[in-house]
């Protein structure tokens, strides 16, 4: 199974790290070291900023 690349830009995948409060451990661990709770929060608070760019 391969993975997706480059569905959101580092920059707004840190800015939502860090707006959700677990951007530490990105840096400490790598993405790979957050919850997958963590990731799905993420891809939903993309999903907002993507709507609200839309209106």
């Amino acid at each position: 199974m391969g993975r997706r690349n480059g569905a959101m830009s580092n920059q707004l995948k840190e800015e939502i790290a860090k707006e959700l409060g677990f951007y530490d451990k990105v840096q400490q661990e790598g993405w790979g070291g957050i919850r997958a709770k963590d990731a799905g929060n993420m891809v939903k608070r993309a999903i907002e900023i993507a709507e609200q760019s839309m209106k």
